[in-house]
C-alpha cells in the first residue's frame, strides 16, 4: 500500500512527529487532463475576501457549474481550549471570548453555566437579566455584520455602511458596560464583572427608539431588489431533512421550517419568563434565511425591552467569597480595574483581605469534579461547553461545539450542481465566524 497522501512520520527524542503537506491538493489535480477534460480546480480562499473569513475551498468545476465542494478549515487556530487547561476558571471567560469573536458574549455565557453547573451554583437575578440584555444586544449586532457583509458580496454596497452603523451603536454600549468593544469578559463564573450603569440603560432605550425603523429600511433596501432577489430566492436550499442530518442548528434550520430555538426548547438564564417569537420560514433558501435573520433582530429587541423593564436592583456576583472575584471592578480612567475604595482596604486596612485576594486571584477556586454540556442559543445556532473538572482551580478539558463548524458541512450539500456565483450567496447564508470554527 502506497504512502502517498498520508502524513509522514518519524521518531524524535520528543516522540513521533508527523510532517503533514498539502497532498490533497496534489491527489485532486493528479487527475486532470488539461487537453481532454473538460474540469477545472478552483483554490478559492483562504485569501478570497468573499468566502466569508480565512475558509478555503477547493471546487471542482465544469464550466460554471460545481461538481464537488471541498472546504479546508484550520487557518485560524489559536489552541484556545487548549490553552484554557493551563488557566484558572475566571481566565477561562478571557480565552473563550475571543472565539466566536462576533459573539463574544454568548461564548462567555456558555461557558459560565457550564462552570457554573458544576459549581452546583445559580446566579442573581440581576445578573441573569443583564446576561441576557447583552446576548440579544450582541445577537442583533452579531447579524448585523451578517447582513452587511452578506449585502456587500452580493453586490448591495450600501448595505454593508448601514450595517456597520447600527452595530457601532451596540459596541459603543457594550464600551460603556464592560470597558472594551469586542472580546470583554464580561461574563464569568458566578455572575457578570461589573454592574451595567444609568448612561448605558439611556443609550440602550435610545437604540431601542430608532433600530426598528432601520430595521425597516433594510427591508425597503432589499428585499424588492431584483438583484437581490435573483441571488437569493432558491439558491442554496437545504430542507429540514437535509439540516437535521448534518447537525445545522440556528436561523438555517429556522429558515427551512423547523422552529427549534434553544431558548424555547432548552430555556436557560430564565429565558422562559419572556415574551418573544421563534421565526420560521418554509423554502429554506438563501432569501429565507435572509428573512429569519431580520425577524429575529426585532424578536432581539423585545427582548431587550423586556430586560430593561425587570432591571432591578440587587448584587450581579454570587455571594460566595471563595468564588467571587474580591474587588467589585470600576471603570477609570485607565480602563477597567479594582476599584480604589478595595485598594485601600487591601493595602491598607486588612493583611487578611490582602492574603484572599492574592490566593483568589493567583491560584482559583476549586471546582468539584465531574463534566457537564451545557448549550445555548448563539446567532449561529447551537453553541455548546463541554466542561470537564479533576476537582483541581484549572478546567482539565474544556470543548466547544460551534455552530459554525458543525454548519460549513452544508456547503457542499448546498453547493455542488449549482453555479460558482451560488457558492459565495450559498457560504454566506450560513454566517460562519472562522474564528469559532478553527478555535
Amino acid at each position: 500500500m502506497s504512502n502517498a497522501g498520508y502524513a509522514q512520520e518519524r521518531e524524535t527524542t520528543e516522540g513521533k512527529v508527523f510532517t503533514v503537506t498539502g497532498g490533497d491538493w496534489d491527489s485532486i489535480v493528479s487527475g486532470v487532463d488539461p487537453l481532454h477534460d473538460e474540469r477545472i480546480v478552483v483554490n478559492m480562499g483562504p485569501q478570497h475576501p468573499s468566502t466569508h473569513g480565512v475558509l478555503r475551498l477547493v471546487l471542482e468545476m465544469e464550466g460554471e457549474t460545481v461538481t464537488e465542494a471541498r472546504l479546508v478549515v484550520g487557518y485560524l487556530h489559536t489552541g484556545i481550549e487548549k490553552n484554557m487547561e493551563y488557566r484558572t476558571w475566571t481566565q477561562g471567560s478571557t480565552f473563550v471570548t475571543r472565539m466566536d469573536y462576533l459573539a463574544p458574549i454568548f461564548n462567555e455565557t456558555a461557558y459560565s453555566l457550564a462552570v457554573e453547573k458544576l459549581l452546583g451554583i445559580e446566579v442573581t437575578e440581576r445578573a441573569n437579566t443583564i446576561r441576557v440584555l447583552m446576548m440579544e444586544l450582541n445577537r442583533i449586532s452579531s447579524h448585523l455584520v451578517w447582513l452587511a457583509t452578506t449585502g456587500m458580496e452580493l453586490g448591495a454596497l450600501s448595505m454593508m455602511i448601514y450595517g456597520f452603523r447600527e452595530r457601532e451603536f451596540i459596541l459603543d454600549i457594550f464600551e460603556m458596560i464592560t470597558g472594551l468593544r469586542m472580546n470583554m469578559a464580561y461574563v464569568r463564573p458566578g455572575g457578570v464583572a461589573q454592574d451595567v450603569p444609568d448612561t448605558a440603560i439611556t443609550k440602550i432605550r435610545e437604540f431601542l427608539d430608532f433600530m426598528p425603523k432601520r430595521i425597516k429600511e433594510y427591508e425597503d433596501l432589499l428585499s424588492g431588489q431584483p438583484i437581490w432577489t435573483a441571488r437569493t430566492k432558491g439558491v442554496a436550499v437545504l430542507d429540514v431533512t437535509g439540516c437535521v442530518a448534518l447537525g445545522v442548528t440556528g436561523p438555517v434550520l429556522r429558515s427551512s421550517g423547523l422552529g427549534w430555538d434553544l431558548r424555547k426548547t432548552m430555556p436557560y438564564c430564565g429565558y422562559e419568563t419572556y415574551d418573544f417569537d421563534v421565526p420560521t420560514q418554509p423554502e429554506g433558501d438563501v432569501f429565507a434565511r435572509y428573512l429569519v435573520r431580520i425577524a429575529e433582530m426585532r424578536e432581539s429587541l423585545k427582548i431587550i425591552e423586556q430586560a430593561l423593564d425587570r432591571l432591578k436592583p440587587g448584587p450581579i456576583m454570587v455571594e460566595d467569597r471563595k468564588i467571587a472575584w474580591p474587588a467589585q471592578l470600576a471603570l477609570g480612567n485607565d480602563g477597567l480595574g479594582n476599584s480604589l475604595e478595595h485598594v485601600a482596604h487591601i493595602m491598607g486596612q486588612s493583611m487578611e483581605s490582602l492574603i484572599h485576594h492574592f490566593k483568589l486571584v493567583t491560584e482559583g477556586f476549586r471546582v468539584p469534579a465531574g463534566q457537564v454540556y451545557v448549550p445555548i442559543e448563539g446567532p449561529r445556532g447551537e453553541l455548546g461547553a463541554h466542561v470537564i473538572s479533576d476537582g483541581g482551580t484549572r478546567p482539565f478539558r474544556v470543548h466547544m461545539r460551534e455552530p459554525s463548524f458543525v454548519n460549513l458541512q452544508a456547503i457542499p450539500a448546498m453547493a455542488e450542481g449549482g453555479l460558482l456565483a451560488d457558492v459565495i450567496a450559498g457560504g454566506a447564508s450560513l454566517d460562519p465566524v472562522m474564528g469559532g470554527c478553527d478555535r
